[in-house]
Parts: structure tokens; C-alpha cells; sequence
């Protein structure tokens, strides 16, 4: 995967050697077709509202179960699409001072305004590919100056078969297909990701889409984070990730595309939307 085309080289990932950290959570069997059929029916695809654009991929503003309007607000990217360069395998970022600006997007993908980062909450490439920045505006200050509301971080488990979306900032651009399934380990390079989503064959992303919100279109709430796709199909090198199962066999899925899980975020922040990697039910990577 790679975080923007001008930057080929320097934006792909996963790895080679499995690594310990995040608890893989059960795929959901897949609903009856015919409830997915009604409910797809209801379904209204995303906008652009919340989602950010970065100077190398995209990212979305999100708000956390127990985020409050008056906690400052986070945003949702890639691991892999750190200014600083991307985390190795085994590194995780916390509480890492930074200064980025993002581009917040209206509904039709026009342009808001900026908003600012000074800290970046947590980061890694880790078990899974995330990065979360706080910024030094609440979720009431970026309602009131640019009437934004924030995405809602899906706190559940996404579900096989569920209609998605995957809206990038960057390209003001959506993608539009469903969770075909989860991979029990992905690799890429030297980087190796736990239990990430694959997309059908319909969701065609690119370099930029990097770090984008994968939106259930029937909840309308982000279950995932967009980061990479099998170009060449190749096995397991940069920018074409493989699939390897509980058995250690090796599936390569040539023009596949996957995301990383977000609902593992939700326990690991507390009160105040602060980093909180010591309660017993967050599983991410420590440092």
C-alpha cells in the first residue's frame, strides 16, 4: 500500500514475522441475503463530512464511544503515513509531540478549513496499521467554526458480507463494496497485521487512499482504517500483501484491498479522550 503515488517507494508495508499484541475477535457470519439485500436498500452511502485530507494520505476526525464534545478531537490515519516516517516492526508511537495540519472536508468534499495537531496520541504498524492524532480543537469548537460533525467509531466487531465504503480526503474520492472476509494474519514487508479486513473485488483503492475511514454504510459508523492492496501479485513484499491462516499457509489475493479493524481503539482511550493503554480490556501494542 502506498500512502500517495508521488511517494511509491516510500509507503508500502506488511511484514514477515508475526507479531504478539492485538486478540483476533471472531469473524461474524454473514447475514441471510435477504436481510442484507433490505437492509443495503435503507443504507445511504457516506459522505465526505468528518474525513480529512493529509499532505501524503487521507484520515478522518472521529469521536470515541466516550468522547465528549468538549474532549479535544482525534484523527483517524495510517501508521505507515507518519511525517516522520514509518514505524518498524514492533515500534509504537505514544504521546509523541508533532506539529500537521489536515484539510477538513464539508459533505460534497469541498473544502472547510484547517484544523491542528501538536501530539500524536498513538501510533504503530504494529498487529495493525493506525494512527490517531490529537488536535488542539474540541469537537464543539470544529462544529461551531465549520458546522463538521465528527465520524462515530464503531465500537463492535465489523461484520462479514456488510455493504461499506471507503471515503478518501485525499482524492475527495469514495470506493463502494463490502467485508468479504478477514485475514487471519496479514503480511507486508517486514510488517505482519491481525485479523484486517478484505474488501470485495469492487473496492479498488490506490496510493492516497491511505488511512481513509471504511464506513458500514447502514450504521454509518467507521469499522475500519483503509491501508493497503496486493499490486503485482507478489507474496508478502511491499505494496502486495499475502494472507497467511492459522495453519501458516500462504494466500495471495493479486488486486485485493484491506483495512485495519478500529473497534480494538475504543477501550484504549479513557476519560477526556486520553490514551489509556493499561486498561486490562486494550490490546493494542505497548511500547
Amino acid at each position: 500500500m502506498k500512502r500517495s503515488l508521488v511517494s511509491t517507494l516510500a509507503a508500502a508495508l506488511f511484514g514477515a514475522a508475526a507479531l504478539a499484541g492485538i486478540a483476533t475477535s471472531p469473524a461474524v457470519a454473514q447475514e441471510a441475503p435477504q436481510a442484507e439485500e433490505k437492509a443495503a436498500a435503507k443504507a445511504k452511502t457516506p459522505t465526505f463530512e468528518g474525513t480529512v485530507a493529509l499532505s501524503n494520505c487521507s484520515g478522518s476526525v472521529v469521536k470515541l464511544k466516550g468522547s465528549k464534545d468538549t474532549d479535544k478531537a482525534l484523527v483517524l490515519s495510517n501508521g505507515h503515513c507518519l511525517q516522520e516516517g514509518m514505524p518498524g516492526a514492533g515500534e509504537v508511537v505514544v504521546n509523541k509531540k508533532t506539529s500537521r495540519d489536515f484539510t477538513l472536508l464539508k459533505a460534497d468534499g469541498s473544502d472547510a478549513g484547517k484544523i491542528h495537531s501538536d501530539k500524536i496520541a498513538y501510533a504503530t504498524m504494529t498487529d495493525t496499521d493506525i494512527s490517531l492524532y490529537e488536535v488542539t480543537s474540541t469537537y464543539k469548537d470544529i462544529k461551531k467554526k465549520f458546522g463538521i460533525d465528527a465520524l462515530k467509531l464503531d465500537p463492535q466487531h465489523p461484520r462479514q458480507g456488510r455493504a461499506i465504503t471507503v471515503v478518501s480526503g485525499y482524492w475527495k474520492e469514495t470506493f463502494g463494496c463490502a467485508v468479504d472476509g478477514f485475514a487471519y494474519r496479514l503480511k507486508e514487508g517486514e510488517w505482519t497485521w491481525k485479523d484486517s479486513i478484505r474488501y470485495t473485488m469492487d473496492c479498488q483503492t490506490k496510493g492516497g487512499t491511505s488511512g481513509s475511514p471504511v464506513v458500514d454504510n447502514k450504521t454509518g459508523k467507521v469499522v475500519g482504517v483503509n491501508n493497503t492492496h496486493n499490486e503485482d501479485n507478489e507474496k508478502c513484499t511491499l505494496n502486495n500483501p499475502c494472507e497467511v491462516d492459522k495453519k501458516g499457509n500462504v494466500t495471495v489475493r493479486h488486486l485485493n484491498a484491506y483495512g485495519q479493524q478500529t473497534y480494538l481503539i475504543t477501550p484504549c482511550f479513557g476519560k477526556g479522550n486520553k490514551l489509556d493503554l493499561d486498561n486490562p480490556r486494550c490490546v493494542l501494542p505497548k511500547p
